[in-house]
């Protein structure tokens, strides 16, 4: 018959994989957006608009390209770094590093998509309706992804 401490690292080990299973549908859920972005923008050079763009508006373009690369980059860091010390000797450490990089990843894809709105919208409707627009998606992506959720957690609620 098992210990209390045996079944105890089990029910650990149960509830790690449970996160890690939370941050892996978090992951699919902000990756695919970062790599439609990544995608997107990487084709739009290559259209026949391009070079008529303003100068400062391809300064915006190429800002937004990195963030989005960058982006990418931070949101599939943990799957390859998983799959490269599997297996986890330190569940914990892991899970906090690698949420700290789905944050970075997050907060780098969440300015992507500002500095996209801004460029996009700049260039059909002006620099000022742009970055309005642009004003507003900030305002959006702050509150549904950061200042919501932090209320929630000090209300104790969720």
């Amino acid at each position: 018959m098992p210990t209390q401490e045996v079944l105890d690292n089990e029910a650990a080990e149960v509830s790690d994989d449970g996160d890690l299973t939370d941050l892996l549908g978090e992951l699919r859920v902000l990756l695919p957006t970062a790599q439609l972005l990544s995608a997107f923008l990487i084709t739009v050079p290559f259209t026949p608009g391009f070079s008529a763009i303003a100068y400062t508006e391809k300064w915006v373009f190429l800002t937004t390209f990195v963030l989005a690369v960058v982006s990418l980059i931070l949101l599939s860091a943990p799957a390859v770094q998983h799959r490269l010390i599997r297996p986890l000797l330190d569940r914990p450490r892991f899970k906090s590093f690698a949420s700290r990089q789905i944050l970075a990843g997050a907060v780098t894809l969440a300015s992507a998509l500002v500095s996209g709105a801004q460029l996009v919208l700049s260039t059909i409707f002006g620099h000022v309706v742009g970055s309005l627009a642009a004003a507003l998606v900030a305002l959006v992506i702050f509150t549904l992804w950061w200042w919501l959720p932090r209320r929630w957690k000090r209300a104790g609620k969720l």
